[in-house]
Parts: C-alpha cells; structure tokens; sequence
C-alpha cells in the first residue's frame, strides 16, 4: 500500500490501481470528467482522497497542453526591486494590465548571477518571456533564444530573435544633456552602471570603456554628444558610476563629487531617481538650485514632479503592456517608443534643440 505518508509519491496510477479503473479514466475523472460516468468518477476520487493524492501537477498538464497561462518577467536584480523601484513598479503594472486582460498570470525569475541561471529560465513553465534590461553578455539571453517561445527585451540590448521594446537613448539624453549643461562649466553624468559586475567609479569621460549595457552605452553617447556641442570635451566631464538605481546611494556620490576641489556646475543623472539624490546632497550643502547646479533626471516619476526637476519622459507603463503583448505572442512594430523632455525649474535657461 502507498500513502501520502509513505515514502513514494503518490501517482495518478496509484490511484486508478485504488479504484479498480485504467489510468486513463483515472485521468479523465480530473481532466474530461464528462468522458466518465458519475460511479466511476466518484471511486477515483475516493480513491485520491484515501491516499492523499491532491490531483494532477496543473504545471505539468498545462505543458502537455502546449500552454500555461503565465508570462515570465526575467529580472536581472534582487526580487525586491520590483517591488521598491518606482520605475519597475510601473512598467510591471502594464505587464500586469495586459495579463489581466488575457487572464494570464505573471512569474518574476529574479536573475542572481549564478552558474545555474540559463537552466532555470530554460526550466520555466512560462509561455513567453520579457527581458528587463540587461547586458549584452548575459547569459540568459541566449537562453531564452534556446526555448524559442516568444521572447521580448525592454530596453536592450536588441537580440536576433527576439523583440525590443526602447525609445531612442542616446537622442533622449543628447536632448536632455542639451538643457543640463547650457552655461555650464564643469558637467558630470551620474550613471547606470556599467557591466553586470555594478562597478561604482568616478571618473572622466574618457575613461569610461567596455560598457556593455545598452542604455548606459547610448546614453552616455548622448550626453558626449550633448557637451562637445556645448564646447565641452568629454575628458572634462566627469562620469560618477552608481552601482545602483538608488537615491541613497546617488546622495552619497553626489556629496562627494560637490565637496570636491572642482565640483560640478552641472549634473545630468540618468533616472530621477539618482536625480533626487543629487537634489538632497545639494540642498544638505547649501548649493543653490540651478544657480550653482544644475539637475536632470530620467522618466518623468513622481519624485521628479515633487522636486521640480527637469527630465526625458517616457511611459515605461505603456512600454510593459507592449512587452506582455509581444511576449504572449503579438508581433512587434519596429519602432522607437516615445519621450520627450519635460522642462522644470531644477535647471538654467533652456535652448532650443532638435
């Protein structure tokens, strides 16, 4: 005899054995209950309840099927950053809004960095994946290629493949790197980090290389374009390199780079996040906004509204409903979503740019 407190598993077979019934009208009693009669139907489950058998594995029978009903968000952060970032939130919220309308459900695969992540995502019983921003060299990228399930990137890197869901970068920070260092002297750039690694360094321009996340390269190619079209080489400015998307730790940098013997006059910062900490260090050290600093911010958020800071909008709602639907299997339009620069008072005299 086999019982849920024994030490096998208890299986489907176990139970049509039980009940004196083949497997098979053990399986359509749960999965076809009209295929069965009432009689044999309740000897199966009478069966399943003596032994303890809770019922066919839904995950299972949903890959037989051929579906599962479940998009997977693959997350190259701790679990809690979908959670505590602000844009995250938002563009989880359009994911969201679009499996509820397809009565899907949503899996968060947080990425660790570990030797066995490609195997987990390969693992994953998701219909389709969206890829949160990465790096170029990660792993899980050609892991998700292997699964060839629809698949969809925000952000970047573009992969053969699989969709992009992105606005332009490098032209939004040229843009807002335009209004940042207008009348400025000694700029710097508060940057995403660079590599997987999340190396933090302070460093000039020119001493930024191999940078392999895609919208930390593009943006920072925009704002080397914005400051040597202000007459400022980019060995001039300085690029402080945030591991996080974190205020606090924005807060800190930004204290250091203030208290140096040739602080800024101007920091673009590339989300507002990282820009309201830039904010908080300057109000705590007296520096007057934009009189001696200037600020932009990334995204448009709520806090950047509340600070009054200058910023690229974009909508990183409507960017995650367009991922769930690529991810569920809609076909992409090739195209740049859209931003724009909304002006504020965090920085001086705005010029005009295209």
């Amino acid at each position: 005899m086999v019982s849920s407190a024994g030490s096998k598993r208890v299986t489907l077979a176990h139970v049509a054995e039980r009940a004196g019934v083949s497997v098979m009208t053990a399986s359509y009693a749960y999965n076809r209950p009209s295929r069965v009669s009432e009689q044999a139907r309740a000897k199966v489950l009478a069966a399943a309840a003596e032994l303890g058998y809770a019922g066919p594995d839904p995950s299972a029978r949903s890959l037989r099927r051929g579906s599962t009903g479940t998009v997977g968000v693959v997350l190259g952060e701790q679990l809690s950053y979908a959670f505590d970032d602000p844009q995250a939130v938002l563009f989880l919220a359009g994911i969201a809004e679009v499996c509820a309308e397809r009565g899907c459900g949503i899996t968060i695969l947080p990425i660790t960095g570990a030797a066995d992540d490609p195997q987990r995502i390969q693992r994953a019983a998701v219909d389709g994946f969206i890829v949160w921003t990465t790096a170029d060299d990660d792993p899980i990228l050609p892991a998700v290629q292997a699964t060839k399930r629809p698949a969809v990137v925000h952000g970047g890197p573009a992969v053969p493949g699989l969709g992009l869901v992105t606005i332009d970068n490098q032209a939004a920070a040229r843009a807002v790197g335009a209004v940042a260092f207008a009348d400025a002297q000694r700029p710097a750039v508060l940057s995403f980090p660079l590599s997987r690694q999340r190396v933090g360094a302070i460093t000039p321009g020119t001493g930024i290389a191999d940078v392999s996340f895609s919208v930390t390269r593009q943006r920072l190619g925009g704002y080397r374009q914005a400051a040597e079209q202000a007459g400022i080489a980019w060995a001039e400015v300085t690029v402080a390199v945030c591991a996080r998307n974190d205020a606090a730790e924005a807060e800190g940098v930004a204290t250091t780079l203030l208290t140096s013997a040739e602080p800024p006059d101007a920091i673009a910062a590339m989300s507002d996040e990282l820009a309201a900490g830039v904010v908080r260090a300057a109000r705590a050290l007296g520096r007057a906004i934009p009189g001696e600093l200037a600020v932009t911010g990334w995204d448009d958020a709520a806090v950047a509204a509340r600070l009054d800071i200058t910023t690229v909008a974009q909508s990183l709602r409507e960017q995650g409903a367009l991922c769930a639907h690529a991810a569920l299997g809609q076909r992409l339009d090739s195209r740049a979503e859209p931003w724009s620069i909304i002006r504020r008072s965090s920085t001086r005299h705005l010029p005009f740019f295209r």
